[in-house]
């Protein structure tokens, strides 16, 4: 079975959208998948990003993350998109990467993927569902077949969410089963892709 290519497609500003896609990428990769970890581009100003020390630290430590392209998305089997929320939405950054995708889109090349997202609030009613929600409007538009972790694994019991995985950043970094529930999300993405994959291999 040819393996399934996953991108992972994140924004953080301190750290815990990058923790959780790392968790993601940790459960791909355990279910077989090759993994693209991605940023998307920085669009805040640096005067802003110096006033918060702990942004300016983050931008630093994750210099060396690759930023997401379109070729990413082309590539991948598999994509899941992390961002924090923002007044309910996707922060403005992701979704300047997502619109600038109409050509993908409209050439029919982000359809028939498997898509699933991931998010962090401040507080625990900070707009984490509407936030995952709103991701998957684009979803839709683009002909994607969503894979939300629902409660198919124990761990989903713990964590509570099943639109997708979700962290309280006002407790702190994200627990042992934020994380564990992130490898889930990974994973069952993986699993799903790799039956889609083999499934039309096998009607060809």
């Amino acid at each position: 079975m040819e393996r399934v290519n996953v991108a992972i497609i994140y924004y953080s500003a301190t750290g815990n959208l990058h923790a959780l896609a790392q968790a993601v990428a940790e459960g791909a990769e355990k279910a077989g998948a090759e993994v693209r970890v991605r940023k998307v581009a920085e669009t805040a100003t640096a005067e802003a990003i110096n006033a918060r020390p702990e942004w300016a630290q983050h931008v630093r430590e994750t210099a060396d993350v690759p930023e997401a392209g379109h070729d990413d998305l082309v590539w991948a089997d598999a994509v899941l998109f992390g961002s924090p929320t923002r007044f309910g939405n996707p922060t403005s950054q992701l979704r300047a990467f997502i619109e600038s995708t109409g050509p993908l889109w409209f050439q029919g090349k982000l359809a028939d993927k498997v898509y699933s997202a991931f998010t962090a609030s401040n507080t625990a009613h900070g707009g984490q569902e509407s936030t995952l929600l709103a991701l998957g409007n684009t979803f839709y538009h683009w002909g994607g077949i969503i894979v939300p972790p629902g409660y198919t694994d124990p761990i989903q019991f713990q964590a509570g969410n099943p639109y997708g995985t979700s962290h309280v950043a006002g407790t702190g970094r994200p627990s042992d089963v934020t994380l564990q529930a992130a490898r889930f999300q990974g994973q069952r993405v993986v699993d799903t892709a790799a039956a889609l994959k083999a499934g039309r291999a096998a009607a060809a």
